[in-house]
């Protein structure tokens, strides 16, 4: 509670937390000082996500939703009151995670960050000739955008090269798009066509008959349906194409449908606009012989010096407030973007640090700054100045919060709090709280962890081959060529934005479509999603069930005919009433347990399906093992596999929302482990682990070559490069200044390599 002294007011300073159980936490009990820049450590699962987000951001934004009216707050995201028995003295939280940025196709680098908006302010006051306000300079409002495209710089139309096969006739199956193939209720409206030669090929038809095929109005035809027949107007097929498919909401039609769509279209640039989404009237406005377009397209640390020399009594102000903005995108080591790059196009790093951009600009103190992993996507080069930010936060009176494993992040912090002992039902804990020179001499596997003194690899493995990429062009790389060397363990290097992603994700992949990606796009799991079903085995644990219960497999299934009649298989209750923030309650009828009581009478080997969902990974594989044999031994394989990646201690049933994302990672990695002769691509596999995880996957890694298979990483880990049997680094920058090799060769090569961040900050490790 505030109180006064000596006539002023008291200030908490710490936030207090009592009693915190949310998902693994036990009843912890935590004072994290205010004011100061507080990391949270432990290895994956350990309870820092549960803490630092569940309990303290969640609790924070529910209170402040509170202040607000009840109409305001009806639109507003409804928050979960967190499970603890107390919280106090908390402050507005600002949560900076690496959710994608707005992923539609008109959000860019410039609109997210609001640069773009001053740079058209810009142009409004300054370009010649002016093409009126600053909205004519927007391809997100029709007094700007290019009649063509609508703004969005591309156009897609239905390629008719694969919707007609113009060697045929319509009767013998010239359109090959499958809703209006012969037989079909659209199709027969081609073939019944009065006005149609239906036997003739339709590359044989006149330019009146194909304009009638494609465009053609009027007429009626009749169709045939399963129980009725109808005469229909004639409606052309690129009209019938376009109405459907094109000019609708494609999120109303299933992803079956949206997919099949897809094969027959084509994308390009507009050819009116050049792709730069603009009219002619906006594009026709220069300032110093460049318009809008060519100014985003440019650089940030080329635009920066091109805007400064602006010195207009007018324009140099606002010219200014764009300049201090893009110096704070430079200063993240985000210098290689340009302002029209597409927001879906950036990594879950990227997009966080431009999330970053804003709130440095901001006035606001006293605020609670929560980041989620900031170093993910981060060569060390600039690990040093992601710090600089962090600290900068702090020091405009703010506290931050990091969740994070960085040891060089980690070597900044005020204040640490070490999460433990172990992962899942074995962490949950407090471990260690204090300073970073406290930790290292804890004991924690955290503090045993910063004591190593690591060495490169010195008997790298011998490649079996080469696998080459040659005269690789992809976004900024400059011709790049490359062997890639089989049969061993490749990290390829290099600071963000050198080009690594493009060359590997890009280049390599489309050379060797055969590879086994293994990147960081979502799974696609649902909110039934356990990894029980994500692995494949809940099918064959059903079949194990019934027979032995003499049931039907549907039984055991909470998604199907087992399923708690009063929750429908979801174990809570959610409540959404009008006047009060949504309430989510265990189910009484089946204590969230998802099954009905029957079901969870009959049992295998005396346990019934809930205690088998309820049991993890490790204990599964003593489970099952008797019944390892025959068409169930596909069960143990996967549960093996779950311990390959380090995910034992997860539970069958555990929703797979729950985890987090270095936890989804490896649980996508466990489906594609035990292969031989295959290549494997990753994309920084070490996001979100422990540095003693990452020795755990190190380890695997080794296993997939010694296996017989190649594997590529793309990473910034010091850990994984020093520990490969081949580097190759791109760069020697980002951007324009990247996108060439500045080495290839074992990692004891590159410690005396000269010209390469990479090795600069390796040298640093070894040594250290």
């Amino acid at each position: 509670m505030a109180r006064s002294v000596r006539g002023m007011p008291y200030m908490p300073e710490h936030i207090v937390i009592t009693g915190a159980r949310e998902n693994n936490l036990k009843d912890v009990d935590l004072r994290i000082p205010k004011g100061l820049l507080t990391v949270f450590t432990g290895v994956s699962g350990s309870g820092k996500s549960s803490i630092v987000f569940d309990t303290i951001a969640v609790e924070s934004q529910r209170q402040l939703n509170e202040t607000f009216t009840w109409f305001v707050r009806n639109r507003l995201p409804k928050y979960e009151r967190p499970h603890a028995d107390g919280l106090e003295d908390l402050a507005p939280a600002i949560v900076v995670d690496q959710k994608p940025i707005g992923g539609h196709s008109r959000s860019t680098v410039g609109t997210m960050t609001d640069v773009y908006s001053v740079v058209r302010v810009l142009f409004s006051r300054y370009g010649t000739p002016s093409a009126g306000p600053a909205t004519a300079y927007s391809f997100n409002d029709p007094s700007g955008m290019c009649p063509e495209c609508d703004g969005l710089g591309r156009t897609v139309r239905p390629d008719y090269g694969r919707i007609l096969d113009e060697s045929k006739s319509l009767a013998d199956g010239a359109v090959l798009f499958p809703p209006f193939r012969v037989g079909t209720f659209h199709g027969q409206t081609y073939v019944n066509s009065q006005d149609l030669d239906a036997h003739k090929p339709v590359g044989e038809f006149n330019a009146e008959e194909r304009e009638f095929l494609l465009r053609g109005r009027g007429g009626r035809v009749w169709v045939k349906g399963s129980t009725f027949e109808v005469e229909n107007d004639y409606e052309g097929l690129a009209d019938r194409f376009e109405r459907l498919y094109l000019k609708r909401d494609l999120s109303a039609l299933s992803q079956k449908t949206r997919d099949l769509v897809q094969d027959f279209l084509s994308e390009g640039v507009c050819p009116h606009c050049s792709g730069a989404r603009l009219n002619e009237a906006a594009l026709a406005s220069r300032i110093d012989g460049l318009n809008i377009a060519d100014v985003a397209a440019m650089e940030v640390g080329d635009l920066i010096p091109v805007l400064a020399r602006i010195d207009d009594p007018v324009a140099g102000p606002i010219a200014g407030a764009a300049v201090t903005a893009l110096e704070r995108i430079e200063a993240i080591g985000l210098g290689y973007l340009s302002l029209d790059r597409p927001t879906p196009t950036l990594s879950g790093g990227e997009g966080q640090r431009l999330k970053m951009v804003r709130h440095l600009g901001s006035s606001l103190t006293g605020m609670t700054y929560i980041f989620d992993e900031p170093s993910v996507g981060l060569h060390p080069r600039d690990v040093g100045r992601l710090n600089d930010l962090l600290l900068r936060l702090r020091d405009k009176g703010n506290t931050v919060l990091v969740v994070e494993h960085d040891p060089d992040v980690i070597a900044v912090a005020d204040h640490v709090v070490d999460m433990g002992p172990g992962a899942g039902t074995g962490g949950g804990q407090v471990v260690y709280e204090g300073t970073v020179a406290g930790l290292r001499d804890s004991g924690t596997l955290t503090g045993r962890c910063l004591h190593r003194h690591p060495d490169v690899k010195k008997n790298p493995r011998r490649p079996t081959g080469r696998l080459w990429v040659r005269d690789a062009s992809l976004h900024n790389l400059d011709d790049v060529t490359v062997a890639f060397p089989a049969g061993v363990l490749t990290a390829v290097t290099g600071v963000a934005g050198s080009g690594k992603s493009s060359l590997v994700s890009g280049a390599f992949t489309a050379a060797y479509p055969e590879a086994v990606v293994v990147d960081q796009s979502s799974i696609g799991i649902s909110a039934r999603s356990t990894p029980a079903t994500y692995l494949g085995i809940m099918d064959t644990v059903r079949k194990l069930f019934a027979r032995e219960t003499g049931s039907e497999p549907g039984l055991f299934s909470f998604n199907s005919r087992g399923a708690c009649e009063s929750c429908q298989g979801r174990g809570v209750i959610y409540s959404d009433l009008a006047f009060m923030d949504p309430v989510t309650t265990t189910c009484e009828a089946c204590e969230g347990r998802r099954f009905k009581d029957e079901v969870r009478r009959l049992t295998l080997a005396g346990r019934s399906v809930v205690d088998v969902l309820e049991m993890t990974a490790d204990d599964a594989l003593d489970f099952f093992a008797p019944f390892d044999g025959g068409t169930d031994k596909g069960v143990s394989r996967r549960l093996r596999a779950l311990r390959d990646v380090g995910l034992t201690y997860l539970t069958l049933g555990q929703p797979l929302g729950t985890l987090s994302g270095g936890e989804r990672q490896r649980i996508k990695l466990a489906t594609q482990l035990h292969r031989t002769g295959a290549v494997y691509v990753l994309d920084e596999p070490t996001t979100g682990l422990h540095m003693a995880d990452v020795d755990g996957l190190v380890a695997l890694l080794d296993r997939l070559v010694d296996d017989g298979n190649t594997v590529l990483v793309v990473e910034h880990n010091l850990d994984v490069v020093r520990r490969a049997d081949w580097v190759v680094d791109l760069g020697p920058d980002g951007g324009k200044h990247g996108g060439r090799v500045v080495f290839e060769g074992t990692p004891a090569q590159l410690l005396r390599a000269e010209g390469s961040f990479t090795a600069e900050h390796l040298r640093r490790e070894v040594r250290a």
